[in-house]
């Protein structure tokens, strides 16, 4: 099949390409986000091949659908950027990557948290310039704090496990208890609870209506002083003018964040000859205790790799008219 692949990006390209002969389809790569106005590079392509920050609403799916558009392949897990109510109207299977590697993002997680705690970064630029001090470098242990992990889906369970690792202790919260968390001595509790008890919390669902700000700031007046919060998930769960306050009255002590809600300016473009006009995200890295990535926790070589063989193996299903296994909705 003809596959429009939007938001491409080399590492994307590396990945599809070293698989695409297996499948026998066909993709063009655009650099270009879907949006509106880049909806006609998808004339005479039968599928979409969209990414986190594209733009699927009733408007653009309508247009897609006009030029010929049969299927919406999401190389991605979460797919609160499409609207499924219109992709039904439209007759636009939608199937995504609902597993890929769930340790690639549990394990960055940690990459924030682990330099968080131990100013890693910070070491990094003072030896380059031959500073060698250890002021202002003091750190804390993982071993021996309550972890509470929000959301015990895939990844959330491969944070759970890595946390047990440090010797830490592990609250979890999610809709449905998972055996083998119960099994691994993992206690479930609800939201509130967890977070009045937890020294480090970690969020690990997906964004959904219910979970839009689950951050806020009655949440966080339920939290520790000084607890460390870190979200590889979805950006909005997070309000980040209560999180901004919370880190100026210290009651937020330490922040790592890949995702943010309004990343989809920003993220996956290099604008360092920029002015950013996002104040929110500019008041965040003033702070010397707020770790911010872009979006790269999915970005290790054997997530990619999932990642385009799910892809290309959803749309081949499509293509054969078999049932779609990861079909939403």
């Amino acid at each position: 099949m003809r596959i429009a692949f939007y938001s491409a990006k080399s590492y994307d390209r590396d990945s599809f390409n070293l698989y695409e002969s297996q499948f026998g389809h066909q993709i063009t790569y655009f650099e270009a986000k879907l949006d509106k106005h880049s909806t006609s590079l998808a004339e005479e392509h039968e599928v979409v091949c969209a990414f986190v920050n594209d733009i699927l609403d009733k408007q653009v799916l309508k247009k897609l659908k006009s030029r010929g558009v049969k299927l919406i392949a999401l190389r991605c897990a979460g797919y609160n950027q499409v609207d499924l109510d219109a992709a039904k109207e439209f007759d636009l299977p939608v199937v995504r990557v609902p597993v890929y590697s769930p340790e690639a993002v549990a394990e960055h997680a940690f990459a924030l948290l682990l330099t968080l705690s131990r100013k890693t970064h910070k070491a990094y630029n003072r030896v380059r310039e031959s500073n060698f001090s250890l002021e202002g470098l003091t750190g804390f242990n993982l071993h021996g704090k309550t972890f509470g992990v929000v959301g015990t889906g895939a990844i959330g369970r491969a944070f759970c496990k890595i946390a047990l690792g440090f010797g830490g202790k592990v609250l979890a919260y999610d809709l449905f208890e998972n055996e083998e968390m119960n099994s691994l001595g993992i206690q479930y509790h609800g939201i509130k609870e967890l977070f009045s008890k937890s020294d480090i919390i970690s969020l690990h669902c997906p964004l959904t209506p219910e979970t839009k700000h689950l951050i806020n700031g009655e949440a966080i007046q339920h939290m520790k002083d000084g607890v460390a919060l870190v979200n590889t998930s979805r950006g909005a769960l997070i309000e980040t003018k209560s999180v901004i306050k919370a880190l100026k009255n210290r009651k937020i002590g330490y922040l790592g964040i890949d995702v943010y809600e309004q990343e989809e300016d920003l993220f996956f473009k290099n604008l360092s000859e920029q002015i950013i006009p996002d104040e929110q995200i500019s008041r965040l890295m003033t702070f010397p205790n707020v770790l911010i990535t872009g979006h790269q926790a999915f970005l290790t070589k054997e997530a990619l790799g999932q990642i385009a063989l799910t892809t290309l193996n959803n749309i081949s299903e499509f293509e054969d008219g078999k049932n779609l296994t990861n079909q939403i909705g």
